[in-house]
């Protein structure tokens, strides 16, 4: 292994993703000085055990921190208004909300669309937390509408649309920015609106899945996990988000925050999109 090339290698690494060398070593756990003595090559040999942390801490490939393939190190630029990170919700920003299940539902079951809502939400957050699977979800609602037996994951991705809007504000802001997807999920519905290409599939810095980390929005804990995975600033972290609610728990954390109005698609975008311009 080059010392000195990877010394180097790994300060534009450093750079690119905003951080100094003392936030390098709060995030990753390393002393300041093995740190300051790898970047300039006077440690020989470390260990790949402490490069794949650095690696992980700043947010690329372990081979391409090795090997010098700058072209999979990207860097983090900044907006005007000094934001380098920016977290889409799914519902209701990258895809129309999915109120036609709740028709379709009713016409199946009989029951009035409000009291198919009703029984819905009363176990979302269980399902979108990990906590309840999604066929005892199916169960438990299929019960209480009293039909034989219901695939919510059917009747969602037969219900919503992509808006594509912001599909191309996502992979303009991708071009420019580091980006995530922060969303309350259901157990295995991100990854397939990502390979049905419902949603961009880009290479994402970030993909905060409610259902895999254990907390939905607005509690603030999935934004503190969202934070550290972003690994810059609060204040250079941009939430797009359709429900008030959830920008303001952002808020609250110091990140920069955006309504998106699906009804609005076009003007929410092209808001959005003036509020990134590039530095």
């Amino acid at each position: 292994m080059d010392e000195k090339g990877l010394g180097a290698r790994l300060q534009k690494a450093r750079q690119n993703a905003g951080l100094t060398q003392q936030e390098l070593c709060h995030k990753s756990g390393l002393s300041y000085s093995t740190l300051a003595k790898i970047e300039r090559g006077a440690i020989k040999s470390p260990s790949i055990f402490t490069i794949q942390k650095i690696a992980d801490t700043i947010g690329i490939d372990l081979d391409a921190l090795v090997s010098g393939d700058t072209s999979r190190i990207r860097p983090r630029k900044k907006s005007k208004s000094g934001l380098s990170f920016i977290y889409f919700d799914v519902n209701g920003c990258l895809v129309h909300f999915f109120n036609r299940a709740f028709t379709e539902l009713a016409h199946i079951s009989g029951k009035p669309s409000d009291v198919i809502e009703s029984h819905f939400w009363h176990f979302n957050d269980q399902v979108c937390r990990g906590e309840l699977s999604l066929d005892d979800f199916n169960k438990k609602l299929s019960n209480l509408l009293e039909i034989d037996s219901i695939d919510w994951k059917e009747y969602y991705f037969n219900a919503i649309e992509p808006i594509a809007e912001s599909y191309d504000l996502l992979t303009w802001a991708a071009s420019h920015y580091k980006v995530g997807l922060l969303t309350n999920s259901m157990p295995g519905f991100l990854e397939e609106l990502i390979a049905r290409n419902i949603i961009p599939d880009l290479r994402y810095d970030a993909i905060i899945d409610s259902s895999k980390v254990g907390f939905i929005k607005p509690e603030l804990e999935i934004y503190k996990v969202a934070e550290k995975a972003a690994m810059c600033r609060p204040e250079e972290i941009l939430s797009i988000d359709d429900s008030r609610a959830n920008l303001m728990a952002a808020e609250k954390l110091g990140w920069h925050v955006s309504w998106f109005d699906d009804y609005s698609s076009t003007d929410s975008a092209s808001r959005i999109r003036n509020l990134l311009e590039p530095a």
